[in-house]
């Protein structure tokens, strides 16, 4: 999963063909998304796969907290799943 911010201001200024970026790439949780509403978008549509989490492009997760950045997505998409401690049906 990858998330984004979308930067209004920079739109309204210049448009969306300006020369300044409009759209900052986040970690999961970090931007504009609403995971809760993807993940049960996913759900209704039979989707039983992974969300991958991308890392190394948040502007802030950086460096050395790209880790940090990377386990915070983790909880967060657990989170919106239904709880760190959800639990799967047995097969």
């Amino acid at each position: 999963g990858k998330d984004a911010t979308v930067r209004w201001d920079v739109i309204r200024e210049h448009g969306v063909f300006g020369r300044l970026p409009f759209v900052q790439m986040r970690t999961p949780g970090f931007g504009d998304s609403d995971w809760t509403r993807v993940i049960g978008e996913f759900r209704l549509a039979g989707y039983k796969g992974a969300i991958d989490i991308e890392g190394w492009h948040d502007p802030v997760y950086r460096g050395d907290l790209e880790i940090t950045g990377q386990v915070r997505a983790l909880d967060y998409l657990k989170q919106c799943r239904g709880g760190a401690s959800y639990l799967p049906n047995p097969a």
